[in-house]
C-alpha cells in the first residue's frame, strides 16, 4: 500500500452510478488509497476496458472465497471501493498492471451483468464530516492509533515515513483510520469489516485494537530476539532467524511447517509397520531434526537418511501366486526347451506352496551369453506375481555398493540391495544378481565377501546396511544370481548357491525359438506386418550357421533384426512385395558370411586329430597337428596355447615315450627327433584340462606313421599312467562334434553318465566310444597299420623308423670303436719292433 496522495481531491469526484466491477482475491481497497493491481483473469480485463471507454473509474470488490477462480455476484462482498485508473500498462503475457486509487465507499445494491464483465449499481456511501472540534474520546483515539503507528515502527514494522508523515498531519478520524488499517497485515475479513464501518469512533476503535495486537505480537518477537542473541552466535544467524519465525508461528497459533514434516515421518513409520529396533532410530533422528538448525548441512542429512528410512517397504509384501499349472504355462511361454531348468523352478515353486516359511535355496543359473538367465528370472517373477528387481555386479569393487556408505561420509547412501527394494516397494521381489563371476576386490573391499550375508538365509533375517544402522529382514526376497563361468567365483560364495547349469541351444532349438519369438518381435519393432516378410526354415538355418557363431541368441535376433530394418527400407521406399527370405536372399541382405561351418578333415591323415573344446559361446572342433623331424628331442608348441594344455603336451609325450616299443619305436628315436605341435588360429587364446588324449593321439600318429580317422573326435585329459580322466562340457562338446558330421566322439568312461543330459534326437547318428585308458582311445582313432607281405612288401614308415634307428646306432657304436683300435695295432707294432 502507498500513502494517499489524491487525486485532485477524491470527493469532488463525481461516480456513475452503474460500474464495472473488478472482484479481487486477496486484496482490500481503503478510500484514498493508492495500490498497484495485477489483473489476468478475463473478465477483469473486460472490467478494466470497459472502465478506460467510460471515466476510468472501476468498482473494486473483495471476494469471500479466495479460491473460486471465475466468481459469480453471489461470491462478492456488499461493499467496496470505486477506485480511479492513474495508469495501465498491458503486458506481453496478456496481464494488466494497474496502478489505481481509491475514491469512496460503495454499496453494491444489485448486478445488472455478468458477461463480457461484472457490472453493478452500487451507491456511494456518505463519510461522516470532520468536526471541528473532536471529542475528548475521539481526540484520544485518534492520538492512541497515532502512538500505536510510531510504536510498531519503534518495534521493526516496516512502515514507509511517508505514510508515517501523512498520518502525524491527519486529524480526520475516518482517514486516519483507514490509512492505519490499509498499512497493517490484516486478514481479508478483518480488512473487510473496517471497510464495512462507516462510523468514524467504531471504526477507530476496531483499528486500535488491532494495533494493540500488532504491538503485542511485535513486543513478544523483541523479546525472543533478546533471548536468541543470548545462545546463538553470528555464524547461526540463519538458526536465529528460523527461532524467531517459529516464535512468532506459536503466539500467533499459526501452523509450523517443520512440525508437519515430522508428523508425516512419524505417519509413515506407523502406517508401515517399522520394527522396534527400527522406529527407535527414527525417532532419536527426528527429535535431532526438531532442535537442529533446518537450513544447516547436518538437516539436509538427517532429512535425506529420513526420506530413505521411512520410504523402505518394510512390512508391505505382495502376495505369492503358487498356481503351477499357471508357472509352467508362463515357462512355457516364455521359452523354448530348457525342461531340467524349468522343472526346477517348478520344484521350487512347489516347496513355496507347501511350506511358505521354509528357507529356499539361492539359485544361480550359469550359461554362456544370450541363453536366457536373465529373462528365466523374470518369468520366475511373472509366474509368482512379485515384483522384478535386477542389479549387475559386473566391474563392481567397492564393498559399499552392497552394505552402502556409512552416514558420516558426504553423500553417503545405502547399498544397492536395500535401494532395489526401495524400488520395488515390496520387501519380497524377485532379485537377480547379474554378473556374480565379474565381481573384482580391491583396496575398498570384496563384495563377494559382503554378498555372503546377503545370500545366506540364517544371516540375512537382520542384514545390517551401513547407511541405515538398523536390521532390515531380507529372508523374504528370492535371490536369483546369474553367471558364464564358475571359477571365478569365491567358493564361499559359491556355496551359498545351488547351480543350475544352461548349456548352448542347438541349432534346431535356435530355429524354433526364432520361429516363435524373435522374428514375431522383430516385425513388431521394425513396423513390418506379419505379411511384410518371412523366413523360411533353409534361410534362418542359414543366417544361423554362416553369421552367428554362439551359445545364445543375441546375434541371431540381431541379424534377423538386420533383416528386417533392410526390408523396411525398401517398403519405405515404395515397394509392397513381400519378402521371403530364403539362404540366397539371406545372404544378399547379410553380405559376405561370418563364418564357416565346423568341418572335419577331408581325409585321414598322420599326425592330424580332432580335439572338442568348451568356449563361452558353446561347443567347437579343435584340430590338432603334429609333426616328427629329425632334430635333437626337443618340443615345440604353438598355436598360443595356455599353460595347462602345455602340460598336457608334455604328459602326452612323457607317456608315449614310456611306451615307445609297443608302438614299434626305439627309445633313441626321440633323442634324434624334434616334435612340433601345433593348434591351428593361432590368433585366439587357447587352454584347457581336455586336450591330453588328443595330444598323444598326434604324438603316437605322427612317430608311428598312422594315420587318424577323419570321422573321430576326442576330448579328455591324461595322466603319465596313461589314465583317461573325466571333464566338463560334455552337451556342448558334442553338439559340436554334430554339426561337423562326426560319427564317433571319444569320451572318457566316467562321462558316461553326462550323456542322460543330452536329448535323444542330438545323440541320434554319433557314436560314443568309452576310454579308461590312452591305449582305448588309439584303438578307436587310429587306423590299423597294414601287415607287410612276406618277401618284398611295402616296408611301413615304423620299419623304417626301426631300421635307421638300429643303423645309426651301429654307426655310432664303429665310430667309438675305431679310436681303440687304433691305439691297440700300435701297441702291437711296437711290441714287434722291440
Amino acid at each position: 500500500m502507498t500513502s494517499e496522495e489524491t487525486l485532485g481531491g477524491a470527493e469532488s469526484v463525481q461516480i456513475p452510478d452503474l460500474l464495472p466491477v473488478l472482484p479481487l482475491k486477496d486484496v482490500v481497497l481503503f478510500p484514498y488509497v493508492i495500490v498497484p493491481l495485477s489483473v489476468s483473469r478475463e473478465k477483469a480485463i473486460a472490467a478494466v476496458d470497459a472502465a478506460l471507454a467510460e471515466q476510468r473509474i472501476l468498482l473494486i470488490v473483495s471476494q469471500r472465497d479466495a479460491s473460486v477462480e471465475d466468481p459469480a455476484p453471489a461470491d462478492l462482498h456488499g461493499m467496496g471501493t470505486a477506485a480511479a485508473v492513474m495508469r495501465m500498462l498491458k503486458l506481453p503475457d496478456g496481464r494488466v498492471r494497474l496502478l489505481v486509487q481509491g475514491l469512496s465507499r460503495m454499496k453494491v445494491e444489485a448486478f445488472v451483468q455478468e458477461s463480457p464483465s461484472l457490472r453493478a449499481k452500487c451507491v456511494r456511501v456518505t463519510e461522516p464530516e470532520p468536526a471541528k472540534s473532536l471529542s475528548e474520546e475521539m481526540e484520544a483515539l485518534v492520538r492512541a492509533v497515532k502512538e500505536g503507528l510510531e510504536k510498531t515502527v519503534s518495534l521493526g514494522k516496516q512502515i514507509s515515513p511517508e505514510v508515517m508523515l501523512v498520518a502525524a498531519g491527519l486529524d480526520d478520524p475516518a482517514r486516519l483510520a483507514d490509512l492505519a488499517a490499509s498499512n497493517l497485515d490484516l486478514k481479508l475479513d478483518e480488512a473487510q469489516k473496517i471497510l464495512e464501518t462507516v462510523p468514524a469512533l467504531d471504526r477507530l476503535k476496531a483499528v486500535l485494537e488491532i494495533l494493540r495486537r500488532e504491538i503485542r505480537v511485535l513486543t513478544v518477537q523483541q523479546e525472543i530476539t533478546g533471548m536468541a542473541r543470548g545462545e546463538i552466535d553470528k555464524s547461526q544467524r540463519e538458526y536465529f532467524l528460523r527461532q524467531q519465525l517459529k516464535a512468532i508461528q506459536q503466539e500467533l497459533g499459526t501452523t509450523d511447517e517443520l512440525a508437519e514434516e515430522i508428523e508425516a515421518y512419524r505417519k509413515k513409520v506407523a502406517e508401515r509397520h517399522v520394527p522396534e529396533e527400527a522406529a527407535q532410530e527414527i525417532e532419536k533422528q527426528l527429535k535431532r531434526l526438531e532442535r537442529g538448525n533446518p537450513d544447516s548441512a547436518e538437516n539436509a542429512m538427517l532429512r535425506t537418511f529420513l526420506d530413505w528410512i521411512t520410504g523402505l517397504p518394510w512390512s508391505v509384501v505382495s502376495e505369492d501366486n503358487l498356481d503351477l499349472p499357471r508357472a509352467r504355462q508362463i515357462l512355457e511361454e516364455d521359452h523354448y526347451g530348457l525342461e531340467k531348468i524349468k522343472e526346477r523352478i517348478l520344484e521350487f515353486l512347489a516347496v513355496r506352496k507347501l511350506a511358505p516359511e521354509s528357507k529356499g535355496p539361492i539359485l544361480c543359473f550359469v550359461g554362456p551369453p544370450g541363453v536366457g538367465k536373465t529373462s528365466l528370472g523374470k518369468s520366475v517373477a511373472r509366474a509368482l506375481g512379485r515384483k522384478f528387481v535386477q542389479m549387475s555386479l559386473g566391474g563392481v569393487r567397492d564393498e559399499a555398493e552392497i552394505r552402502g556408505h556409512r552416514r558420516t561420509y558426504v553423500g553417503a547412501l545405502p547399498g544397492r540391495i536395500i535401494q532395489g527394494l526401495s524400488q520395488a516397494g515390496t520387501s519380497n521381489p524377485v532379485f537377480i544378481l547379474d554378473e556374480v563371476d565379474k565381481i573384482g576386490a580391491d583396496f575398498r573391499g570384496d563384495p563377494s565377501s559382503a554378498l555372503l550375508e546377503v545370500l545366506d538365509p540364517e544371516q540375512n533375517r537382520a542384514f545390517r546396511d551401513h547407511y541405515l544402522g538398523v536390521p532390515y529382514d531380507l529372508s523374504k526376497v528370492l535371490f536369483i544370481t546369474t553367471a558364464n563361468v564358475l571359477d571365478t567365483i569365491q567358493p564361499a560364495f559359491l556355496d551359498r548357491m545351488e547351480v543350475i547349469r544352461l548349456s548352448g541351444y542347438t541349432l534346431e532349438e535356435k530355429l524354433a525359438i526364432a520361429a516363435r519369438h524373435l522374428i514375431p518381435k522383430q516385425r513388431k519393432e521394425n513396423g513390418l506386418g506379419d505379411k511384410g516378410i518371412a523366413f523360411t526354415e533353409d534361410g534362418l538355418r542359414t543366417i544361423v550357421e554362416e553369421y552367428t557363431r554362439e551359445a545364445g541368441l543375441r546375434n541371431l535376433e540381431r541379424e534377423i533384426g538386420s533383416c528386417c530394418r533392410k526390408v523396411a527400407v525398401r517398403f519405405a521406399s515404395g515397394e509392397t512385395k513381400p519378402v521371403r527370405v530364403t539362404p540366397e536372399v539371406a545372404r544378399s541382405l547379410l553380405g559376405v558370411p561370418r563364418f564357416r561351418s565346423d568341418e572335419k578333415l577331408a581325409r585321414d591323415e598322420v599326425g592330424a586329430a580332432t580335439g572338442l573344446a568348451w568356449t563361452a559361446v558353446g561347443g567347437d572342433v579343435l584340430i590338432v597337428e603334429a609333426r616328427a623331424v629329425k632334430g635333437k628331442g626337443r618340443l615345440q608348441l604353438t598355436g598360443q596355447l595356455g599353460d595347462v594344455m602345455k602340460e598336457s603336451a608334455q604328459a602326452a609325450l612323457t607317456w608315449a615315450r614310456s611306451r615307445a616299443a609297443e608302438f614299434g619305436l626305439s627309445p633313441d628315436t626321440f633323442e634324434g627327433t624334434d616334435l612340433h605341435i601345433h593348434v591351428p588360429e593361432g590368433a585366439i587364446p587357447k587352454d584347457g584340462p581336455s586336450a591330453g588324449v588328443t595330444m598323444a593321439t598326434t604324438i603316437v600318429s605322427a612317430l608311428s606313421g598312422r594315420a587318424v580317422r577323419r570321422d573321430v573326435a576326442m576330448t579328455g585329459e591324461i595322466t603319465l599312467r596313461g589314465e583317461v580322466l573325466p571333464i566338463g562340457g560334455v552337451k556342448e562338446k558334442v553338439l559340436a562334434a554334430r554339426r561337423a558330421g562326426i560319427g564317433t566322439v571319444i569320451l572318457p568312461s566316467q562321462n558316461e553318465r553326462d550323456l542322460a543330459e543330452i536329448p535323444e534326437e542330438l545323440r541320434g547318428g554319433v557314436r560314443f566310444v568309452f576310454a579308461s585308458r590312452v591305449d582305448e582311445v588309439l584303438d578307436a582313432a587310429l587306423v590299423p597299420a597294414k601287415p607287410a607281405r612276406p618277401g618284398k612288401g611295402k616296408v611301413t614308415k615304423a620299419a623304417r623308423t626301426t631300421k635307421a634307428a638300429k643303423a645309426a646306432n651301429a654307426t655310432k657304436a664303429a665310430k667309438a670303436a675305431a679310436p681303440a683300435e687304433r691305439r691297440a695295432g700300435r701297441r702291437k707294432a711296437t711290441r714287434r719292433r722291440a
